[in-house]
């Protein structure tokens, strides 16, 4: 009985794997509303979230950018 739900379990991952790999996983987001909500003493309009996230994601690039082209595989303030 035990063998049946090792070989079930071991079947469901297998799907899951599968599953997986066949879709492109959306972005995920880098900044938090939460936290955003609490470090301005302001309302936030929904729309600004993606401005937000958008700058953050052009800072990061240029960042990586910035070290490559100085031959480094760590970023650093300075590539800010």
């Amino acid at each position: 009985m035990a063998a049946k739900k090792k070989a079930k379990k071991t079947a469901k991952k297998k799907k899951t794997a599968k599953r997986g790999s066949k879709k492109a996983v959306p972005a995920e987001m880098i900044i938090s509303k939460s936290r955003t909500k609490r470090a301005v003493d302001m309302k936030v309009s929904s729309d600004f979230y993606g401005a937000l996230e958008a700058k953050v994601r052009d800072l990061l690039a240029n960042a990586e950018a910035r070290a490559a082209a100085n031959k480094r595989a760590t970023l650093r303030p300075q590539d800010l």
